[in-house]
């Protein structure tokens, strides 16, 4: 089976560098908030151009954290899409806000700026742009629509290490900025764990605060708090991946250019990439009207096709006709329809990817 991403053959690729890694911290006997963990929050901060990094447990807890490190919490409103990870939508509930959905371009899957500025009520504090698939929203008409109305940006980069808009990678636009290193991410680790960035001083701090008990030293909290720690180990190896993340971005894009070409004459709406930015391909994702049957064929043959995401929050069980805004999400639901992301993967192979293109080739020759 071709998957449609592979974490193991990532660490094959750096076996050696990881295994290192992994005995340096075993061997030192500190495995939560150490040197690794300082190490990394600098050079990811440093590589992505902000000032403050806060290792944190998960991309759902970097959501969680930033957005109460804003002061947003019950009685509050947070914009976003529903068509990403739940986690987006999750997050702002866990801090007791009232998420706020619109609808998404049908070109970039990411936050539609006109729906925006329509939902924005007295209540609004924030809204989450979420640079989905490795693609960066249109930052600036959300930036300008929230600096209009005082609102804090919270970038969502958790699909999108190493993305650029104008000339600059996403998470150091907004007030703040969180990053999830999942395995299967363009930066994956071997568990969970989790990034919040900001140029902020005062909001690093309170975010450093909620992630520990509100501890300013050990076993006393100064204010409330949570527990929410990247921990060594995943540090440790994230430094290594972190030194091929533009080399394994730019073979993504290299995948991806091959789809374009051998794929323009199916039947397909492939990705477009807006004009001022650079696209990651987390996922290499098209649009088919007979997307379930495209499915089904390219698993038959041997191809791991996964839907991001078949079902978008609003209509989901736990949220289904109780946020508001989901009765204007056509292009929201249109996508959750049709999108079907092939395999890409900095290390997929020719014959595999020759294999995916053949293989859709086949299913529109049988279709037509």
């Amino acid at each position: 089976m071709i998957n449609c991403g592979n974490p193991r053959a990532q660490y094959q690729a750096h076996q050696a560098e990881i295994d290192a890694a992994v005995l340096r911290v075993l061997e030192k006997g500190w495995y939560i908030l150490g040197d690794e963990v300082r190490a990394f929050e600098a050079e990811f901060s440093a590589y992505v151009g902000v000032a403050h990094g806060i290792g944190v447990g998960s991309g759902t807890e970097a959501l969680h954290l930033a957005i109460a490190a804003c002061g947003i919490g019950p009685g509050d409103e947070v914009i976003t899409v529903s068509h990403t990870a739940v986690a987006t939508v999750a997050a702002i509930e866990l801090t007791g806000a009232t998420p706020v959905l619109v609808d998404i371009d049908p070109k970039t899957f990411t936050l539609s700026s006109s729906g925006l500025a329509a939902a924005i009520g007295p209540h609004t504090k924030a809204v989450i742009p979420v640079h989905l698939y490795g693609q960066p929203a249109d930052l600036a008409p959300i930036l300008r629509i929230a600096r209009e109305h005082n609102l804090r940006v919270i970038e969502d980069c958790a699909q999108a290490h190493g993305a650029i808009y104008r000339g600059r990678k996403v998470g150091a636009w907004g007030d703040i900025a969180c990053f999830s290193f999942y395995p299967t991410k363009n930066l994956g680790a071997i568990g969970d764990g989790g990034m919040i960035l900001t140029n902020d001083a005062d909001l690093a701090e309170r975010v450093r605060l909620l992630r520990e008990y509100g501890w300013t030293e050990r076993y006393v909290s100064q204010s409330r708090g949570w527990n929410s720690r990247l921990d060594e180990l995943q540090a440790a190896v994230l430094r290594v991946k972190l030194r091929y993340l533009d080399a394994d971005n730019v073979a993504r894009r290299k995948w991806a250019s091959f789809y374009d070409e051998q794929l323009a004459e199916c039947q397909l709406i492939l990705p477009e990439t807006i004009p001022e930015a650079d696209h990651v391909y987390h996922l290499y994702v098209v649009r088919s009207t007979d997307r379930n049957g495209l499915q089904n064929f390219l698993r038959a043959g041997g191809i791991g096709a996964l839907i991001h995401y078949p079902v978008p929050v609003h209509l989901q069980p736990a949220y289904k006709c109780r946020l508001r805004g989901s009765d204007q999400l056509a292009e929201t639901e249109r996508a959750a329809r049709e999108v079907l992301s092939l395999p890409i993967y900095p290390e997929l192979t020719q014959a595999e990817a020759d294999q995916v293109v053949a293989t859709v080739r086949r299913f529109q020759e049988k279709a037509a």
